[in-house]
Formats: structure tokens, sequence, C-alpha cells
């Protein structure tokens, strides 16, 4: 399964290029927030793939304008083609506002999708827009925003999926971080813009086909 996942910055190759070809072969497309609602209407149009997605902390107006014709796994397990989608948006709160959350309230979340979990066995695919803490988050003690989440860890340790995906941390932030890396048993993956790979498959940094300069 080839797996297209986004967030945060519009692809202007994408949008403006009218060129369905950037989706070819692509299965499901997943967004890990902060994507205007007219894009990923756009994208689910051209590709006439399911993108199913999560909330950025900058994702208020999808109260009013959510993107039509993708599906939200906010809290929620979906399965799709055989693999697990555990959806948690949001980011750490730094100031008032929907989609942002402490880390006891986002402990809370996860505590409320036991009988999911449980249901489903576990998940394959973890979708955040925040990362994990202390893995792909800025690690600086006064940037509250960027930091991550410690239950998403222990979420990871417990029940080891295939993937993290998340989004928040710009790749131009100069965090250096790369866009993929291993965290013990899960492979992390930015979402920043887009990047593609193949389900299963080792994920690296040449997978990302043409994706760098678009």
């Amino acid at each position: 399964m080839k797996i297209m996942v986004m967030s945060d910055e519009e692809s202007s190759y994408i949008w403006e290029h009218l060129d369905k070809s950037v989706f070819e072969g692509v299965d499901m497309i997943l967004a890990a927030g902060d994507l205007k609602s007219e894009y990923l209407e756009y994208v689910v149009t051209m590709s006439n793939k399911p993108v199913f997605y999560v909330h950025g902390n900058h994702d208020e107006k999808y109260k009013v304008n959510p993107p039509e014709g993708c599906e939200c796994i906010e809290d929620d397990i979906i399965e799709y083609q055989g693999v697990r989608i555990l959806g948690l948006g949001g980011s750490m709160r730094y100031r008032s506002g929907l989609y942002q959350y402490n880390e006891k309230q986002m402990q809370r979340r996860i505590r409320h999708l036991w009988l999911k979990l449980r249901s489903y066995g576990g998940f394959d695919i973890l979708l955040t827009h925040a990362p994990a803490a202390g893995f792909h988050d800025t690690n600086d003690p006064n940037d509250i925003c960027h930091r991550g989440f410690e239950a998403f860890n222990e979420l990871l340790d417990k029940y080891k999926p295939k993937y993290h995906i998340h989004g928040h941390i710009h790749m131009n932030y100069g965090t250096k971080a790369p866009r993929v890396a291993q965290n013990k048993q899960t492979t992390v993956i930015n979402a920043y813009r887009y990047f593609t790979f193949q389900f299963g498959d080792t994920v690296t940094e040449k997978t990302k086909e043409l994706t760098q300069n678009k």
C-alpha cells in the first residue's frame, strides 16, 4: 500500500500544476493538520483516494468549514484495507483556543479510547499533529507550542505501531531533525508539506522520490 502524508504547508506543485501524476499509485492520504480545507478538498478530488485527517492547532476554521469529501479520524480508530489508523490531533496548549491540550488532557483522550484499542487489537499507524516528547519536537523548554506529548511515547511503547505520522514541526524551522527516524520499534515520519512511502517497507530519506523540491 502506497501512502501519501501531508501537513502544515500546502504544496504549490500539487495545488497549481493540476498534475495528477503526483498521486500515481497512492492508495490513501493522511493529513496531519494545519492545511486549508480547500486544499484537502482539491487533493481528494484530484487523487480520487480517501483522505483521513486530524486537526492542527490552526484548524479552528474547520468548525465552520471542514474539508468536504475527507474523513476526520480525531479520537478514533479506523481500518482501511487492513491498516489500522489512530488519530489524535492538536498541539500542546500555549494559548486559548481549540485543538490544544495539556499533557493530562491528552492522556485523558487516550484513556477514552481503551475500548476501541482493545476491539482493534491496537493500531498500525498513529496519526497526530504534534510529535512525541523529545522526538522530532523542538526540544526547547521555552517553546511550549512545539513541545511533544509524553502520552504519545507511552502509546508507542505499549502498542508498538509500525509508523507514527506527525506534522507541526516545519522542516525549515532549523531543528535539523530528519524527516524519517526510528523511535524504538516505530518509524516516525514528519509529514511536512507532503511525502510518500510504501507501507511495510523500510522508509528512509531516499523515499522522498521527487518530493524534496515540490
